[in-house]
């Protein structure tokens, strides 16, 4: 990892939960809360059992990246837009952890599956509606119904953190592109400022907040570059330099997550690059990349 140097917080003993955590940016964050000696349950629908996605990745394989790190991974597969689904598996974390869950970092995202059914910048009226579905079931109302579910665990030990994963957003202005992500990134930051209200006003001793990480080199980022994620060959890619790691959101995580005073932050969005400034960490390449603007 480039002489890495990179110190993780001590999260022995945590437990926590990565929803969509078979590649990307669920992938990273698992990783290094493994590393940080965390346990960690992850989620999502790519399985080895059941074929993994054409993007390559599955739970198990996190999990055990999980596990070869220091921490211990638990792979468990759920589709976050099944109610049934998402209950059985907060029943299951609570049963093997003795009522204990300690992180939710609600990263489970649909909005890109047929990604080419239509151009992604095409005009409202062009867009399939079946995106529209897909962005707001499989990533805000997931992310509410995954938080719903811990409250059941959270509230007995009044302790918990809840992150919701997002995109920078100008809420004075600013367009993404597309007017279906652009409508739903902004609730999951309205969603998570009105969660925070409710915890707060209810004295539950939980945080709720939002981070958002830059241009990531996902899997399939680095495949439409012709780059691995393992290496430095993305550098020789000028396009490529703004990018970060799916690990520098992770190292944000696992430093919000081990701040005993994070509630300063409840109801907030967030940035990788902004929390890599407050608490000094640098992405896997040494750099300490900035918050990304489109």
């Amino acid at each position: 990892m480039h002489n890495d140097p990179y110190a993780s917080p001590d999260l022995q003993g945590k437990i926590a939960l990565v929803t969509g955590a078979s590649r990307g940016a669920g992938r990273g964050i698992a990783r290094v809360l493994g590393q940080a000696g965390a346990t960690v349950y992850v989620t999502g629908r790519s399985s080895r059992e059941f074929g993994a996605a054409d993007e390559g990745g599955t739970i198990e394989q996190t999990a055990e990246e999980v596990t070869a790190r220091g921490g211990a991974g638990i792979a468990v597969r759920c589709d976050h837009t099944d109610d049934a689904a998402v209950a059985a598996l907060y029943e299951r974390i609570g049963r093997e952890q003795g009522g204990r869950l300690d992180l939710v970092v609600n990263n489970a995202w649909g909005g890109y599956e047929d990604y080419f059914d239509a151009p992604f910048q095409a005009v409202f009226w062009e867009q399939p509606m079946a995106r529209w579905d897909r962005m707001f079931t499989a990533g805000l109302r997931a992310q509410m119904l995954s938080s719903r579910h811990a409250m059941g665990l959270f509230l007995p030990q009044a302790s918990g953190l809840i992150i919701n994963t997002g995109v920078y957003m100008d809420l004075g202005g600013g367009y993404h592109g597309n007017v279906f992500y652009d409508t739903v990134k902004r609730a999951v930051v309205t969603m998570t400022y009105g969660m925070a209200q409710n915890l707060a006003a209810a004295d539950t001793g939980v945080t709720a907040l939002a981070l958002a990480p830059g241009w990531m080199r996902t899997e399939a980022v680095c495949r439409a570059f012709g780059v691995t994620q393992d290496g430095d060959a993305w550098t020789k890619v000028a396009d490529l330099a703004a990018t970060e790691s799916v690990e520098y959101i992770g190292r944000a995580v696992a430093a919000l997550f081990a701040d005993p005073h994070v509630n300063r932050k409840a109801g907030q969005l967030l940035e990788a690059g902004t929390v890599a400034r407050e608490y000094g960490f640098a992405d896997t390449d040494g750099r300490q990349v900035p918050p990304f603007r489109i």
